[in-house]
Formats: C-alpha cells, structure tokens, sequence
C-alpha cells in the first residue's frame, strides 16, 4: 500500500485555486474552535438563503444577543460575515467552496492529534487498478494510515463514494495492513444515518463523522 499525488486534471486545477482562496482557511479555522450552535448557523448560512446579517442575527439570538458573552459574540460575528461570504457567491461556486470548506476543516482538525495530513491523494494496491478519484484528507501514518472523503451534505453519501472507502480498506486487508477508512459530512447524524440505512453498499467497517462528532477527528 501506498500514496500518490493525485493527478493534475482541469477539474483538479480549478478546484485546487478555490482550496487555496484565503477564505477557506479562515473559515475552517473559525469552525475548528466553533460551537455545536456556530456550526449549525454556519451551515445554515452556507446553505445560500442570502439574507443580511441582521437577520441571522435574530434567527440565532443564543448567539448574537445581549445575553451572550462579548467575546462569544465577536467569534459568532466573524463566523457569520465568513460564511455569508460562501453564500453570496454563485451556485456552483458556493458548492465548490463549501467542500472545500468541509475538507479544510477536516485537515485542520485531524492535524492537531494526526500526522503528517496530506490533500487530493490516491491509494494505490500492488495488482489493483488504480481510483481515479483521490481522497479528500489522508493521515499517511506508517503504523495506521486513514483516509477521508469529505462531503457537505448526506446526499453526497452515494454508492461510489461507499464503495470507493471499503474497496480501499479491503485492499489493505489483503495486504495484512490496516487501513481505517471514514466519512465526513457537514450534516446532522441523523440524516446521514438514515441515507445510509438506504445504502446496499458495503459500509459498516466505515467510520461516520457527522457535524455533532466532528471533535472526536
């Protein structure tokens, strides 16, 4: 077993510019130390509704109002202006940005207990064809390597990506190695649960990382 850089297609070039945007950082960075609540007013304002910060503001009063602490309400505001910044963009823009969002979040979490943590690498098995979609985040650790795909919502939870994490963590198996295998979604655990309760693809030795447990990375 072993990792390789992905290849440098004209997808991977335009996607690779928005990764690098300053603000996918600082988002992720504002998410890492978060609260559950900033999380979901995060992911609710991602969403696209394109309302003004006055009203967010009303809609999360836990957040922004006199009652909570100065500096609780400081993180929340530039949480907020972050995450209309992603909204207000285009659609197919605003989806690009919020995966990249999910996977930088990923990286930085994994990063404070992990490493080294790498980006847009592909698995490769001795007689096995190679995926031509890369990982999302990798921890390529000799003793217990892992890997991630990142998504935003339970509907990206779909048969390729299941069958692309347990196909990866079979490999390895094979080859008397170990390799934990997980999925992370910018959604309640809820929902992805119950898409997977849908899903006739193999994914109970695949690890489920929702928006309630995202510390446990």
């Amino acid at each position: 077993m072993r990792f390789q850089d992905a290849a440098k297609d004209a997808r991977a070039v335009v996607y690779a510019g928005i990764q690098a945007d300053p603000l996918v950082a600082r988002l992720a960075g504002l998410l890492v130390g978060a609260s559950p609540a900033e999380r979901w007013m995060a992911r609710a304002v991602m969403n696209g509704q394109r309302s003004d910060l006055e009203t967010w503001r009303r809609i999360f009063p836990s957040l922004f109002g006199e009652a909570a602490p100065a500096a609780l309400r400081a993180r929340a505001e530039a949480l907020l202006a972050a995450a209309l910044e992603v909204a207000n963009r285009g659609e197919e823009a605003r989806s690009q940005y919020r995966g990249a969002v999910v996977e930088a979040l990923t990286a930085q979490l994994l990063a404070r207990r992990a490493g080294p943590v790498r980006r847009e690498r592909r698995v490769l098995f001795d007689g096995v064809r190679a995926e031509i979609h890369p990982y999302d985040v990798t921890v390529e650790a000799e003793a217990r390597p892992e890997v991630y795909d990142c998504k935003w919502g339970a509907r990206g939870i779909n048969a390729d990506v299941l069958n692309q994490l347990d196909d990866a963590r079979a490999n390895a198996a094979a080859e008397e190695s170990v390799l934990a295998v997980a999925l992370v979604v910018f959604d309640a655990g809820r929902s992805c649960q119950l898409r997977l309760a849908r899903s006739t693809t193999p994914h109970r030795e695949t690890r489920l990382v929702a928006i309630e447990t995202l510390d446990a990375l």
